[in-house]
């Protein structure tokens, strides 16, 4: 059997990565796989368990022990992804499409997945190298999570 630890993740397994350090960076601690099910969009926490014991035995991913939100991140999803560059007027394009659906959610009634949603946008951008840009949107999701 070939060895698959640091594996580069797929493009699935990023996002996940990605999903669980905004969420251990927002809240303090890692996410459940009903959490990150429903942030994802999965249809069965199956789904979730099958990514994270993939994750798990690539090498990203560590449980601390067989407890609840025991799940670590190894190397940050920025580390362990290919170089990606973004142009200037790219990474404008980029902001603007954030801050519309950031505007969207703040005059309706946000629902879970929307929030969860604006959760993986932020991700996004911090894999993209868009530090700056993705800490400017956290206050305003912090303010939407508390009013939801």
């Amino acid at each position: 059997m070939p060895d698959t630890t640091n594996v580069r993740p797929t493009k699935k397994q990023r996002e996940l990565l990605t999903y669980i350090e905004g969420f251990i960076s927002e809240h303090g601690y890692s996410p459940s796989y009903r959490e990150i099910m429903s942030g994802l969009g999965y249809n069965s926490v199956a789904t979730v368990a099958l990514h994270v014991n993939s994750l798990i035995k690539r090498g990203h991913l560590i449980k601390r022990d067989h407890s609840a939100r025991s799940i670590e991140v190894v190397a940050s999803a920025k580390e362990t992804a290919a170089p990606v560059s973004v142009k200037p007027s790219e990474e404008k394009w980029l902001v603007q499409k954030v801050e519309l659906l950031f505007s969207e959610a703040e005059s309706s009634s946000l629902t879970q997945k929307q929030l969860d949603e604006l959760y993986v946008l932020i991700g996004a951008l911090k894999v993209l190298g868009l530090d700056g840009a993705a800490h400017s949107f956290i206050p305003r999701l912090s303010e939407l999570k508390v009013a939801s």
